[in-house]
Order: structure tokens, then sequence, then C-alpha cells
């Protein structure tokens, strides 16, 4: 694997754990901590440091350790092949259920914190920015973008 390549393989795993991720808060209303997903793993006898996990979500490292890749799947209870990035794995289906969910509730959270920060804002203008963040969610929008890539 060229550095290149291992590059984009640390991007997309730590995509798909950041999905995970968000996938976990949605379901519960807070993402799982470190200390949640190594004490899980600690019992089915892999050890992660805070280190590991730290570059392996943030993407700076790609890491091919399939005893891990079997423990953090059965913590997020989906397919290693789909945690591993195989090729012609899909997203698993509670993960494609719950996306519209992850993006309402993010575009919640950008709605708020500006209505909070532009207090003074025109309510024409408030409006406007619901719209666009509406729309941005919508999966009509997510689908017609993730078509074209």
């Amino acid at each position: 694997m060229t550095d290149e390549e291992s590059t984009t393989a640390a991007e997309d795993l730590a995509k798909r754990l950041r999905l995970l991720l968000d996938v976990a808060e949605a379901e519960t209303g807070s993402e799982p901590t470190f200390t949640q997903i190594a004490a899980f793993l600690e019992a089915r006898g892999t050890n992660l440091s805070r280190s590991r996990w730290t570059y392996i979500v943030n993407g700076h490292r790609y890491v091919q350790d399939a005893t891990l890749f079997e423990g953090l799947a059965a913590f997020f209870d989906v397919d290693p092949e789909f945690l591993a990035g195989s090729e012609g794995t899909e997203v698993p289906a509670k993960v494609s259920a719950q996306l519209d969910l992850v993006r309402s509730m993010r575009a919640a959270r950008v709605k708020s914190y500006a209505a909070r920060t532009l207090g003074d804002i025109s309510p024409n203008a408030l409006q406007a920015i619901s719209r666009f963040l509406d729309a941005e969610v919508s999966p009509e929008v997510h689908a017609t973008k993730s078509g074209g890539e």
C-alpha cells in the first residue's frame, strides 16, 4: 500500500467511525466515550490505548487490525466488513436509517446557534438560513449529491 493509499484508507476508516459515533449518539442521546469503547473491547480481550483511538478516529494512521475491527463492529452492532472498508460492503441499514435524524439534529443545532449568535438578525434572514439548512438535510438533496460522487 502506497503512502497515498494508506492516507486515504485512514481517512475513510475515520469517516466510518465518526458516522458510527454519530449514529450511536442519535440512538442514545450521547456519544460513546473512549472509556466506554475501551472497556467493551477490554472485556473482549482487545486493548485500545487512548492515543491509538485518537489517531484512528482522526484519520492520522491507517490500522489493519481484524481483532480491533471485530470488537468495534460488535460495539457499534455492524458488520466488521463495513468497518474494514471491504470492497462492495454497503452501509448498514441501521446506519442509513439514522442518517436523516443525525442530519436534522445537526441542522437544529446550527439553527439554534445562529439564532443565539445572530440575535439581532432579521426574521427574514433567520428564515432564509432555516430554509437553506432544511434543504441541505433533506434526503432528496443528499441523494442527489451522493449520487454524483
